[in-house]
């Protein structure tokens, strides 16, 4: 496959997604599950194409990446079983040959894993937080931190679906046991000795590298918010009553009732969350770049921030405490955001034309 750069009067992008081979065939924008943002593309001119990626066909998907004038990626980094590691070097490889890549693998190793909430700990949506580099500093510094200031929440450097997230609460009147449960749906509290919970956690510097201490936020209940960006710009919320370090009901982990509600989806203009609109584009994403050495044509077209509801503040108003960053694969999105998108997208265009053109 021929794959000279070339200018072209249309620009191009690929939407990157995860797929096997009978996928990759009959895949269009129109069966995708991307079509809006297809369509709000095609709108400010840019053409789309699908591009679907598992590691046994590689080499044609970097062929068709390296076809194109930029590649938008929704692959998250845990799925079935296998993680980015081929991708996020195949995609470093498409980069640095001309096309651009949102969100690109380095800027992701930066913002879209838990050690973002250590190392922005002393930003507004900061919390009490640790980091674990190694299992002998797991070892030697939890079991005191947990029984000093109460449940605390661990998180796996790179994960998703609740994957390698646990509640760990210390067992009083007992010697060295802990109360936990996993983030992922039909989980159930187990009660386990130190040894046992290292043990299960200890893989996760292998792949992550570290692990991230929370402090456990007790309005967990009031649910979480998904504060939607585009680059540096809210694109919409999304809060949902969420279920996950939440024991399951008497009914049981799978019954109706232990299930989380729908997302509620809202635009970037929802009354309710102003204030943390406000913060967001005025404080915290500026604050964040600076902290994380991160330029803003580098930021992701699309990618979210979780908050759960922090303490109330002396005049009664919510505060935010970040629980995660999404910045992998995005999905779904607010009605509002394809449109976003294409905007980011197309200013992205029109700032690397002059590079593709003289490539």
């Amino acid at each position: 496959m021929d794959t000279e750069r070339h200018s072209s009067p249309r620009q191009t992008v690929a939407i990157l997604s995860r797929g096997d081979a009978a996928v990759r065939r009959d895949a269009t924008a129109q069966n995708s599950r991307f079509v809006r943002v297809f369509e709000a593309l095609a709108t400010v001119g840019i053409e789309a194409s699908p591009a679907i990626y598992d590691e046994s066909f590689a080499g044609a998907v970097r062929d068709q990446l390296l076809a194109a004038d930029g590649v938008l990626v929704w692959v998250d980094p845990i799925h079935q079983g296998k993680t980015r590691a081929g991708l996020d070097a195949l995609l470093r490889d498409v980069a640095a040959q001309g096309p651009w890549v949102s969100a690109h693998p380095d800027v992701i190793l930066k913002m879209g894993v838990k050690d973002v909430l250590y190392r922005t700990r002393h930003l507004g949506w900061g919390a009490d937080t640790y980091r674990y580099d190694t299992a002998a500093s797991f070892r030697s510094e939890f079991p005191a931190r947990l029984r000093t200031d109460g449940p605390r929440v661990l998180k796996q450097n790179r994960g998703n679906g609740g994957q390698g997230v646990w509640k760990v609460e210390a067992l009083p009147g007992t010697d060295g046991v802990v109360r936990v449960l996993h983030a992922q749906r039909g989980s159930i509290p187990e009660d386990m000795p130190f040894d046992a919970l290292f043990a299960r956690c200890e893989p996760y510097f292998g792949w992550g590298g570290c692990i991230i201490d929370q402090a456990f936020q007790p309005r967990l209940a009031d649910g979480m918010i998904r504060c939607y960006m585009s680059s540096a710009k809210v694109a919409g919320f999304g809060h949902q009553k969420i279920k996950a370090l939440v024991p399951p009901p008497p009914q049981g982990p799978d019954s109706p009732e232990a299930q989380p509600g729908p997302r509620i989806m809202y635009g970037p203009d929802a009354p309710q969350f102003q204030a943390l609109r406000r913060s967001m584009e005025d404080e915290w994403t500026p604050q964040m770049m600076a902290t994380l050495g991160i330029d803003e044509p580098s930021l992701p077209v699309i990618w979210d921030a979780d908050f759960l509801y922090g303490p109330k503040d002396a005049a009664g108003a919510d505060t935010y405490v970040l629980c995660e960053i999404n910045a992998s694969s995005c999905f779904a999105i607010p009605d509002e955001a394809p449109a976003a998108i294409a905007r980011t997208v197309k200013q992205r265009m029109l700032r690397t034309t002059g590079v593709h053109s003289d490539a």
